[in-house]
């Protein structure tokens, strides 16, 4: 449920009403606005009698709320969230940021090189695994630790701020220690111990949807992060798992103008995940702009043919530097400026 006051509703009158929210033993939640303040009621199982809470003074009007993500959603949160990860900024109407970087840390002169081709052809941000989910065990695994090292050094280099993957709890800690943005990737969309882990940090959050997930539960699993305190969330679209094989995963561009329908947070889009084609990267870079993806992430190797993973998605420096040039000139006609 919503609490809706007026918006000339003085301080104690707020009070008063987290007062009887908590009273009816749920969680009273206010979310200051310009115009006026509102106040999430959470914890409810059911339906909640408002009875005695709609006639409290200042109370404008209260509305029952039956998704199961409310924090996420425009009803409890109507103003765009704006998301900083290291001055670089998401969502609201901001230019779209571009986050380019390898699939995986292989070595150095790999991500100094990785890191000086997303800075010079205009990327905002680099990204780069160290810890690697793979079908198969006996595939690249990552550095782990000493990748997370290397990326650092790299965005430093060049000032870009850096997001790389979690896997388990117990990595938690030395991902923050060198990452700008922690990312939680498809497999790990409803590891639930896990995002309740990250909502209690105060990083910023990339969350990507799961392979076969829903809307509904995307959100969802924003949800558990918001709901443990940490509103520096960013969600990220990489593709579905449909009938279709003629691309790695079918990408929804749809869910771009729809989160932005249901949900405050700002949304990006991956294409490389979701083609696994580098040939279709550029096109669907433009066509999610198009849709309204406050950012990109685009996989980008010195030299995607000996790249450890994902090379044939991947773009090299000059093609990124060409994809960066259609997309200056998309952001024009998209009323960005020259960006």
């Amino acid at each position: 449920m919503l609490i809706v006051m007026h918006p000339h509703a003085t301080p104690e009158q707020i009070d008063q009403v987290v007062v009887a929210v908590k009273a009816m033993g749920l969680i009273a939640e206010p979310i200051p606005g310009s115009l006026r303040t509102a106040i999430g009621v959470l914890g409810n199982q059911g339906y909640v009698d408002d009875s005695t809470i709609r006639n409290l003074p200042g109370v404008r009007e209260t509305i029952h709320v039956s998704k199961p993500y409310k924090l996420a959603s425009r009803d409890f949160h109507p103003q765009a969230t704006i998301v900083d990860v290291g001055g670089v900024r998401f969502g609201n109407g901001l230019p779209p940021v571009m986050i380019a970087g390898p699939c995986s840390i292989e070595s150095e002169e790999q991500m100094q090189a990785a890191a000086v081709a997303v800075k010079s052809s205009g990327g905002q941000m680099l990204r780069g695994g160290a810890f690697k989910p793979r079908t198969g065990p006996h595939s690249f695994q990552g550095l782990g630790v000493e990748g997370l090292a290397l990326l650092q050094r790299a965005g430093q280099a060049q000032g870009l701020p850096v997001v790389t993957e979690v896997m388990r709890i117990e990595q938690l800690d030395a991902v923050m220690r060198h990452a700008d943005m922690i990312q939680i990737g498809a497999r790990n969309m409803q590891n639930f111990d896990l995002l309740k882990e990250v909502g209690r940090c105060c990083h910023p959050v990339l969350l990507k949807r799961g392979m076969s997930a829903t809307i509904e539960e995307f959100l969802a699993a924003a949800e558990y992060i918001l709901a443990e305190g940490n509103p520096h969330v960013v969600l990220c679209e990489r593709g579905i798992r449909t009938f279709e094989r003629a691309t790695r995963n079918t990408l929804d561009l749809s869910v771009v103008p729809l989160i932005k329908e249901l949900s405050h947070l700002p949304i990006v889009v991956d294409p490389s995940h979701a083609t696994g084609k580098r040939s279709l990267v550029t096109v669907m870079t433009r066509a999610a702009l198009v849709a309204g993806a406050d950012g990109m992430m685009v996989e980008v190797h010195p030299d995607p043919a000996k790249a450890l993973c994902d090379g044939a998605q991947s773009l090299s420096g000059p093609e990124f530097n060409e994809l960066m040039a259609s997309v200056r000139q998309l952001l024009g006609f998209l009323g960005f400026g020259d960006n």
